[in-house]
């Protein structure tokens, strides 16, 4: 990372260690939601988090029985760590805004009681960051030789504490990684997978896994060993384009790649072939259906406005070496206007290099169908 950059981390760590002791101070614990303390109950669910939304789903087998002896293990050496300081929970680069060169900090919600060394391992261990080594242990020296400052302590003690919570820190992500990316379908959390995975196998090679838990840390070095490709995505190179018909009746149809970019383009205003009995069993993919709608002088004109809009979106994503852009057009039952708008746009866009189409209609199993008579 460049002095620029280094220097932001340290200023923050210097106004964590602030948070953490002064912040502390006649700080009423029993407001913090959901629990007043990261205690054993929080350290198991966190534990419990990681087991049944990554562990479970990544195809990696374990003994169940051995895991939670183990998790018991682990929760009561972290619990023997002093904890009356204020624990930020989420102290992380993506909650750190600059403003002026300084570091001003959100998402502080989840804050409760807890130890010193969780917050400053979410943020040297923060998966996406990819904070080289070197850099890594010169931001965790800094944190402890500020921390000096505040109080005294046995800088091998709080080593020794720092990378077991560093190891919690790492099993939490990871069951946030499965839970938005593999349940929620928000797979731009799981681009932060191999990077976790990465920080355990680090862990693991420096030996630096806790004693107390032999089976635990089996599991986590054969994830660091071991990918589990069910839930890493499939990257795809250049920029998908996902464009979708859909009708307003039941909604508008979910952004499945977590970045919410795209356009959702309104076709009801558009005179509707649908109260037309001719058009009743033809949708928006059929050629009458398509020369009526283009007979109206605002079907093109509303075509050529948001292919425009989308050329615009498109050629700064592919700029930015974005993979995913979101494009819906929505009409009252999803079979006419919405999908020949849809099919127009795939069209229009089928020839600008670098990019893919994924054309779906959403009410396609819901078009209305000729009665098969004798």
């Amino acid at each position: 990372f460049s002095p620029k950059i280094m220097d932001l981390y340290k200023k923050s760590l210097e106004w964590l260690a602030e948070f953490q002791i002064n912040g502390a101070k006649g700080l009423d614990f029993g407001v913090c939601y959901p629990r007043h303390a990261f205690d054993r109950h929080s350290m198991m669910w966190d534990l419990n988090y990681f087991k049944y939304y990554f562990l479970k789903i990544s195809g990696v087998g374990f003994d169940e029985q051995k895991l939670e002896d183990d998790f018991e293990h682990f929760a009561t050496r972290l619990c023997n760590v002093p904890a009356d300081y204020f624990l930020y929970r989420d102290f992380q680069s993506r909650n750190i805004m600059v403003v002026n060169d300084k570091p001003y900090f959100i998402d502080f919600q989840g804050g409760r009681k807890g130890t010193l060394h969780y917050d400053v391992a979410s943020i040297i261990f923060d998966a996406k960051a990819n904070i080289p080594t070197n850099q890594r242990m010169e931001l965790l020296e800094f944190y402890m030789a500020n921390l000096s400052k505040y109080m005294d302590f046995d800088p091998q003690v709080f080593r020794k504490d720092f990378f077991d919570f560093a190891l919690m820190r790492i099993l939490q992500a990871l069951g946030a990684y499965g839970f938005r990316g593999g349940v929620e379908r928000k797979t731009l959390f799981l681009q932060s997978v191999p990077y976790a995975l990465r920080n355990l196998q680090w862990l693991t090679n420096n030996q630096l896994l806790p004693a107390e838990t032999p089976y635990l840390n089996r599991i986590v070095e054969n994830l660091a060993s071991t990918a589990p490709i069910e839930i890493i995505p499939d990257s795809k190179h250049g920029l998908t384009v996902h464009i979708r018909s859909f009708s307003y009746k039941n909604g508008i149809p979910p952004d499945e790649w977590g970045n919410g970019g795209g356009f959702v383009f309104d076709c009801r205003w558009l005179t509707n072939p649908g109260r037309d009995s001719r058009f009743k069993f033809l949708t928006g993919k059929d050629k009458a259906t398509g020369d009526f709608l283009l007979m109206q002088g605002e079907v093109q004109e509303f075509l050529n406005h948001t292919t425009h809009l989308s050329k615009q979106a498109i050629e700064n994503y592919l700029r930015r070496n974005f993979n995913h852009l979101m494009i819906n057009f929505g009409c009252t039952g999803g079979q006419h206007r919405s999908v020949y708008c849809a099919e127009a746009l795939a069209n229009n866009l089928s020839n600008i290099d670098g990019i893919h189409i994924d054309l779906v209609h959403t009410q396609e199993n819901h078009w209305p169908k000729p009665s098969l008579q004798p």
